[in-house]
């Protein structure tokens, strides 16, 4: 494994040709921060990271013989699968409350956040699948049962842009994979903003893409992480094989 202050690589010299990334992999704050002024609750919770995001990824990691590329800054510092440009980047509100540390933040402070936090991370990615000569990405996220008062009925997530070939292999392999309840492009898609890693280092490079998302009380044990981590490389595994064939 391979560390930074802001990212982390873990076996980077996989030999599968899958490259796994995991933005949104911790809820570290810097102490110069001072937490974003943000409550404990807030510290902790989705809104800053994804719950057993990285627990999978590094099974994933494991399994697939890939290497995998982590933030180690929470998504509330500055969230890694968003360009500069968009506002979401680093959010003044999210789930309906302020972060006062974000809040009216000048262009100054936008652009040290953007150098300290995403170009170094944006650098490793880029690095790590130049490295392994990269054929397939994957990224691994979690999402609340729950999200502004509304249950949601998607246990797993199949994402994608543009480029639907991955997803569309695995979502006709999915219930020789699993019982769970699994969508296409829920319970976000391309027009809210997510697809940021599959269009920088996927869609570029012409190579099958997808966002793998886990309803988060699915993965809240170390246990639980690694059976979805076992039944997601199986299906992984399977649905590129597809791909290899149909091509």
């Amino acid at each position: 494994m391979t560390t930074g202050d802001v990212v982390r690589v873990l076996h980077p010299a996989g030999a599968s040709g899958v490259v796994l990334v995991c933005e949104h992999a911790s809820y570290h704050m810097p102490s110069a921060l001072q937490a974003l002024g943000l409550p404990e609750d807030m510290r902790r919770g989705h809104a800053a990271w994804d719950p057993g995001a990285l627990g999978v990824a590094e099974g994933l990691s494991e399994r697939l013989d890939a290497p995998l590329v982590a933030s180690t800054v929470s998504r509330l510092i500055y969230d890694c699968n968003r360009p500069p440009e968009a506002p979401s980047a680093i959010l003044e509100r999210s789930e309906g409350r302020e972060i006062p540390g974000n809040i009216g933040l000048d262009y100054r402070t936008r652009a040290d956040r953007v150098a300290r936090y995403y170009l170094p991370f944006e650098a490793r990615v880029r690095a790590a699948m130049d490295a392994v000569q990269a054929q397939v990405l994957v990224t691994v996220h979690s999402f609340t049962p729950v999200f502004m008062g509304k249950r949601r009925a998607v246990e797993v997530g199949v994402l994608h842009d543009k480029d639907t070939r991955l997803a569309d292999a695995m979502l006709a392999r999915a219930a020789r994979h699993t019982p769970l309840r699994v969508q296409r492009n829920a319970p976000y898609g391309p027009h809210d903003g997510v697809m940021h890693t599959l269009r920088m280092h996927g869609l570029t490079r012409g190579i099958p893409n997808v966002m793998i998302e886990v309803r988060n009380d699915l993965i809240a044990t170390s246990e639980a992480q690694a059976e979805m981590a076992q039944m997601l490389a199986g299906w992984i595994r399977e649905s590129i094989g597809a791909l290899e064939v149909a091509a």
